[in-house]
């Protein structure tokens, strides 16, 4: 199996063959490609697209196996305390409870470890009590590491938890959070023995609630927890990509009832399309141009600026030249950088709208300045034994709370497709 690295060797190499076709019928202004380089592009775009998921994978992998190097074995490997080491710390004694309650249920730990679990214990009525809806039905809090897992995977599988200003709070209380647009305000000349003019910023206040999101239920087999020694990462995992999926899909297009309102349902469309849906998937050069000139100069000078888009704006943007015939997507040949449109790093969520009529499927500005996170830092998971028993299964299920808002519109701008074909 290929590296990494070789991996991009090969993207590298794929897009330049993509450009030896384009390039030359874009220098001939021809209107298209003929029907033999139209098939050989077609098919070296499948083929990038291959080796992008398999780089995309091959990362995950190796960032994976950095973790499941750190993987307690406990039950693998004989117990420290009885090869006679030092005494371990509360929070490695808890995480190690946790791990056997994952794995054998509360019935195989002795009183003393039952009553330190249960001292995590997460009750309905707490929850309730934060003064958030509806709370969960009850379970137990997860140790650092667990929780640490169930973070990083949620980040890979919701694009917008790793681009986004994230906060997190050890209540789930409601959080009134300031929002501002000063753009419009200027300072004033101030003449001898005058009064300083006043002018108020434009303030304004979201809420950042705390929303209850469930994992679902995620049944593992007796077999599994047996003979997996690193059970709890991989549950961590499973958990964390199916909350990090509903997450990411709330904070790109929620609708703000009840529910948090995604990025893209709030930004202000900063350019609306005029190429055409038949021809170039409904964006052109000028709209590329347009989308970073309507950003607010106060933003579009500064750092951190970004595209984000759905697959299928991918697609189109990668053949789009500029009025010298140059292509505007940039693929990093030493495979050391993210992709680049006009020069700006373009991160993929495929929770944005696709490409067509009237859809807004391209974001362009400063996300971490736009959107604000809350997190709730009391992630807690259920254990449910009996229900599946004649199944030879276990149920787990996990609850974060969660909500996303709008901090800063005037940092974003969103590319709307035109309404008519």
């Amino acid at each position: 199996m290929p590296t990494t690295q070789q991996l991009r060797e090969q993207r590298a190499n794929i897009w330049e063959q993509m450009k030896e076709i384009m390039e030359p019928a874009q220098a001939d202004s021809r209107s298209s490609l003929s029907a033999e380089e139209t098939q050989k592009y077609d098919r070296l775009e499948v083929d990038l697209d291959a080796i992008e998921d398999q780089i995309t994978r091959a990362e995950k992998f190796d960032a994976r196996s950095a973790a499941m190097d750190k993987v307690d074995r406990t039950g693998v490997v004989p117990d420290q305390r009885a090869a006679g080491q030092e005494d371990e710390t509360s929070d490695a004694r808890y995480e190690r409870i946790f791990r056997s309650y994952l794995r054998s249920g509360r019935d195989e730990l002795d009183r003393e470890e039952r009553q330190i679990l249960n001292g995590s214990f997460v009750a309905d009525s707490e929850a309730r009590a934060a003064g958030v809806g509806t709370g969960a039905a009850g379970g137990f809090a997860v140790p650092l590491a667990f929780r640490n897992v169930f973070i990083e995977t949620m980040k890979w599988f919701g694009p917008m938890l790793d681009v986004a200003e994230t906060i997190t709070t050890d209540s789930g209380v409601n959080l009134p959070w300031p929002t501002n647009d000063d753009t419009g305000n200027v300072g004033a000349i101030l003449a001898e023995n005058t009064q300083v003019a006043e002018q108020d910023v434009t303030l304004g206040t979201n809420s950042l609630d705390a929303y209850m999101y469930t994992s679902k239920l995620v049944r593992a087999s007796y077999q599994l927890l047996q003979d997996r020694p690193d059970f709890d990462t991989w549950l961590a995992r499973k958990l964390g990509e199916r909350v990090g999926r509903i997450l990411n899909q709330h904070f790109t297009t929620g609708t703000g009832t009840a529910q948090p309102d995604g990025i893209v349902t709030s930004a202000t469309v900063g350019v609306t399309g005029t190429g055409s849906l038949a021809s170039t998937g409904g964006v052109s050069y000028a709209n590329t141009v347009d989308v970073v000139e309507s950003l607010d100069p106060a933003y579009g000078n500064g750092n951190g600026l970004q595209w984000m888009m759905h697959q299928s704006a991918r697609k189109a943007f990668r053949k789009l030249v500029d009025g010298q015939g140059r292509p505007l997507w940039d693929v990093d040949v030493t495979g050391q950088f993210p992709n680049t449109l006009q020069g700006y790093p373009v991160i993929i969520n495929n929770d944005m709208p696709t490409l067509a009529t009237s859809s807004k499927s391209v974001l362009f500005g400063n996300i971490r300045e736009a959107y604000a996170i809350r997190l709730v830092s009391g992630l807690t998971t259920a254990r449910l034994t009996e229900r599946y028993a004649d199944f030879l299964q276990v149920g787990f299920l996990a609850f974060q709370r969660a909500d996303g808002t709008m901090q800063n519109a005037n940092a974003v701008r969103v590319f709307q497709t035109t309404a008519t074909a």
